[in-house]
């Protein structure tokens, strides 16, 4: 369509221009046809004043026999001036302009010289004057004016005809071909539009889109390349999430035994009781992080989420209760007034307290930590706001994508950090299982917003055009 309305600005550019170009020609033609007939009267009017010398009476019937056997083309007019008044012209009905009592009429007759030239006027009915001016010396004396002229109003209208004729003619043949080259481009790039579909619906949790191929050529080539480049992620990715649910399962195993040996051992020294402290709390490290892994893999399951109806005030403040005990922080909640949404409780509540766990790594005492839920009308009246709001160190511009990639961790100037990098990538799983999205809005030395935007349930999950026009990750 872009393409076509292109070509049509530049055919009403163009329109003009021809136009002009085109009416210049006629009046070049004009011009042209008149010096031929000055020529003629020239040549004629020589012979007949070389036989001997003339008098006015001759000249007149001189005048007489040139315009009877005279025939002047279409809008051309003849005309003759003796002694300054007109005499004579053919065809004998001029014009209004041209009357013998007109000021152009009078104009002519006064000529000593020859002239050529143009007179624009606005009766559409005549068009401009193209005229030729040749005086008549008679004993060296001027007493004719022969006059050559031409309406362009005739020749002007033939032209425009054909100009419009050939553009409504143009006109229709580019929309045909236009129309004709839209079906057949859509025919041949429909593979390639396909393509594109199937582009936007592969996800690392579906990995079964394909092309149905048709035909043989270029299109139908890059369609199976793309398929079996499908085929082969997806062979990586069940093989990488086989390999982590499997090894998740081996270690859970051997974790516990060792586990239960520890704990059923009897009395032992101080010094040994510190090292099998150790030892626990590593176990403690391992078990978590395998069950972390556990969950990112059964995160892309059907039967991830245990759906029910949760009363958002409620919800809000019952996790308040809980994080408002992990740190000694300035704790402040946002408590809405109203709102329910379907949700999964238990892992909805892991992702805002992993969220705080955060907030709390990265502040001090007496910094601020706020949570808060709230309603998006402006944004989505179908969605729900949930974030967590600190006063820590922030996160560089560079990093705010990273840290929400699987084994992602920045250092901490506070306290060292236990974990293996697995949380945000949890709560960013869990966001996006709700049919949610996360956003991050920090600024280094002023603070990081973490904020899960979820749909009122998740069947009404949000598209992508939603969450990248209101998910930005610049720090502000």
């Amino acid at each position: 369509m872009l393409y076509l309305l292109l070509l049509l600005l530049l055919s009403a550019v163009a329109t003009p221009i021809f136009m002009w170009l085109f009416l210049a020609q006629v009046n070049q033609r004009v011009r042209a046809d008149l010096i031929d007939e000055m020529a003629d009267f020239q040549a004629a009017y020589a012979d007949w004043e070389s036989d001997q010398v003339r008098s006015v009476a001759e000249l007149r019937q001189f005048v007489d026999e040139f315009l009877a056997k005279t025939v002047p083309q279409d809008d051309n007019f003849l005309i003759f001036t003796i002694d300054g008044t007109y005499y004579r012209s053919n065809p004998q009905v001029l014009p209004a302009i041209m009357q013998p009592s007109s000021k152009l009429m009078g104009y002519w007759a006064l000529q000593t010289q020859p002239l050529s030239g143009e007179r624009t006027l606005s009766d559409p009915n005549i068009g401009d004057i193209l005229y030729l001016v040749q005086p008549l010396e008679l004993e060296g004396d001027v007493r004719a004016v022969f006059i050559s002229a031409h309406a362009t109003r005739g020749e002007r209208e033939e032209a425009l005809a054909g100009v419009y004729l050939f553009f409504w003619v143009a006109a229709g043949v580019v929309i045909v071909a236009f129309a004709i080259a839209w079906i057949i481009t859509g025919q041949l790039l429909a593979p390639v539009q396909k393509l594109a579909t199937t582009a936007r619906l592969v996800s690392e949790s579906d990995l079964t889109q394909r092309i149905a191929v048709k035909g043989s050529g270029e299109i139908a080539d890059i369609a199976n390349t793309f398929n079996d480049m499908l085929d082969r992620l997806q062979s990586a990715f069940v093989s990488q999430r086989n390999f982590i649910n499997d090894a998740g399962h081996e270690l859970r195993t051997p974790i516990t035994i060792i586990r239960g040996h520890i704990e059923l051992l009897g009395t032992v020294s101080r010094e040994q009781q510190e090292t099998l402290d150790l030892v626990v709390d590593e176990l403690d490290r391992m078990s978590r992080f395998v069950n972390d892994l556990l969950l990112l893999t059964r995160a892309e399951q059907p039967d991830f989420l245990q759906l029910e109806h949760v009363a958002l005030p409620a919800f809000i403040e019952e996790l308040f209760q809980k994080v408002s005990a992990l740190a000694d922080r300035n704790w402040r909640l946002h408590r809405p007034q109203s709102g329910d949404l379907v949700a999964d409780r238990q892992r909805l509540t892991g992702a805002v307290i992993s969220l705080v766990q955060n907030a709390v790594q990265h502040t001090r005492m007496g910094d601020l930590i706020e949570l808060g839920a709230a309603l998006s009308p402006a944004l989505n009246p179908t969605t729900v706001r949930l974030w967590v709001r600190d006063t820590g160190t922030g996160i560089p511009l560079s990093e705010q994508e990273r840290i929400f990639e699987r084994f992602a961790r920045l250092p901490n100037r506070y306290r060292r950090s236990d974990g293996a990098g697995l949380g945000l990538s949890i709560v960013k799983a869990i966001t996006e299982a709700h049919g949610g999205y996360i956003t991050l809005s920090s600024t280094v030395g002023v603070g990081s917003t973490f904020t899960l935007v979820l749909p009122l349930h998740p069947s009404l999950r949000l598209p992508s055009s939603v969450q990248e026009a209101s998910a930005p990750r610049e720090a502000q």
